[in-house]
C-alpha cells in the first residue's frame, strides 16, 4: 500500500470482498430495499428478552450468514472488526464471544462500518490477515432509550431528526478473488462546526463528509466524476442536501451521483424524518443493495463514506456541540462473481439483465 496525499491510502493489492450479509427489522423491510435483505426478524425482541439482547442476536447470525454463504468456519477468519452505538460496544462484544477469534471493537459512532473496512483492508493488504470480518450493527429501541429518551415517552419527531435503522450488515475481506474490491481508503478528521442539538445528526455531520469527500478528491487527484456513485452512511435528507451545498461552494459539483443510505432506506411515507441513521444504516445498504450492483455491473467505482457523531448524552446535557467524523473507502467492481454477495434472488435478477444487454448488444 502506499500513501496518497494527507489522508488517503492506495492498496498494492486490494482487498476483496467475497461475502456480505445483512439482518433488518420490520420497518427496514418494508422500505425500497426490502428485497436485497437477507434475513428479517421477527419483532423488536427478535425472540428475546431485551433490546440489547435482540442486537446481540442480530449481529451473532449476520456474522455466521456471511460465513455460510462461502462455506467457511470460523478458523477460517483472522480477525473480527466491529463496533455499534451501545455503550461499551457491548452489542459487538458479546457477539464476538461467540467467535473464537481475535477481535478489534471499535467506535466511530455510524462511521465505524467503514472504518472497520478500512482498517481490515490495511491488514490484509499490508500482510497481517488473509481474511477478516466487517460488521456492525444498531437498533431503534436500544439506541433511543440510551441516547435520547425512553421509548414510552413518544418523544414527537421534527422532520430534520433520523430514524435509528434496526439492523446488521457483515461483509468479509479476503486476499482471495472477490466479487468487489476495496481499492483506497481515506481517514477522516474530526470536524465540528458548533451544532448542538442531538436530534440534528444530519447538520452536525454534514462538514465532515464534505471535508472527507473534497480531501480524498486531492489525494486522488480524481473529481466526482470518477464515480459512478458517491453515497454517504447515515446524513439523512438534511445533511445530504447540505452536504451538496457545501460542496457546491468549493467548486464541487456532486449533485448528478450523490446518494445517501439514510435517504435510500425507507421511503418518505414511512415516517421516517429524515431518514435513517446507526451503525447498521451503511452497513445493510453496502452489504445488500451496494455491493450486488457492483458486482453485477450497473454500477463500477463506488465512493462509500461512514459518518459518525462522536457525542453521548451526558456532553449533550452539558451544552456541548457534536463533533463528527467521516470515512471513506473506494469500491470497484472486480469482474468475478461469487455466491457470497447477495440474496440468491437478487443474484438471477441482476445476472438476467446482464444477459439480456449482452443478447441486445450482440
Amino acid at each position: 500500500m502506499k500513501k496518497l496525499g494527507k489522508q488517503t491510502v492506495q492498496f498494492d493489492n486490494p482487498p476483496q470482498i467475497i461475502s456480505s450479509a445483512s439482518v433488518v427489522g420490520n420497518k427496514e423491510s418494508q422500505g425500497p430495499l426490502a428485497d436485497y435483505f437477507d434475513q428479517v426478524i421477527s419483532d423488536g425482541y427478535n425472540n428475546q428478552q431485551t433490546w440489547e439482547k435482540a442486537q446481540m442476536k442480530m449481529t451473532e447470525d449476520v456474522v455466521n450468514n456471511a460465513l455460510d454463504k462461502v462455506n467457511l468456519t470460523k478458523d477460517d477468519i483472522d480477525c473480527l472488526l466491529a463496533g455499534d452505538l451501545l455503550n461499551q460496544i457491548v452489542a459487538s462484544n458479546f457477539a464476538a464471544r461467540k467467535f473464537p477469534i481475535p477481535f478489534l471493537g471499535l467506535f466511530g459512532a455510524c462511521s465505524t462500518m467503514i472504518e472497520a473496512m478500512a482498517i481490515g483492508s490495511m491488514m490484509i493488504d499490508g500482510g497481517a490477515a488473509n481474511q477478516v470480518v466487517t460488521f456492525t450493527s444498531s437498533h431503534y429501541q436500544a439506541t433511543e432509550r440510551q441516547y435520547r429518551t425512553p421509548n414510552e415517552y413518544g418523544d414527537k419527531y421534527p422532520p430534520y431528526k433520523q430514524w435509528t435503522v434496526t439492523g446488521s450488515g457483515a461483509m468479509i475481506l479476503s486476499n482471495q478473488v472477490g466479487g468487489v474490491a476495496v481499492t483506497m481508503a481515506t481517514l477522516g478528521k474530526v470536524v465540528d462546526l458548533g451544532v448542538k442539538d442531538p436530534k440534528d445528526m444530519g447538520s452536525a455531520m454534514a462538514p465532515a463528509a464534505a471535508d472527507t469527500i473534497l480531501n480524498h478528491l486531492e489525494d486522488s487527484d480524481r473529481s466526482p466524476s470518477d464515480y459512478d456513485l458517491i453515497v454517504t452512511g447515515d446524513l439523512g435528507q438534511v445533511g445530504k442536501e447540505i452536504t451538496i451545498d457545501l460542496l457546491a461552494e468549493q467548486g464541487c459539483d456532486v449533485s448528478k451521483n450523490f446518494d445517501d443510505c439514510g435517504v435510500m432506506i425507507y421511503s418518505s411515507n414511512q415516517n421516517c424524518g429524515a431518514g435513517g441513521s446507526g451503525c447498521g444504516c451503511s452497513a445493510v445498504v453496502a452489504s445488500s443493495y451496494l455491493l450486488p450492483q457492483l458486482m453485477y455491473g450497473n454500477f463500477n467505482r463506488i465512493l462509500l463514506l461512514g459518518t459518525g457523531a462522536l457525542l453521548n448524552p451526558v456532553t449533550s446535557l452539558q451544552g456541548e456541540s457534536i463533533p463528527c467524523i467521516a470515512h471513506a473507502v473506494v469500491l470497484e467492481r472486480t469482474g468475478h462473481l461469487t455466491e457470497g454477495i447477495g440474496r440468491p434472488s437478487i443474484q438471477d435478477n441482476l445476472s438476467t439483465k446482464i444477459e439480456d444487454l449482452t443478447k441486445s448488444e450482440g
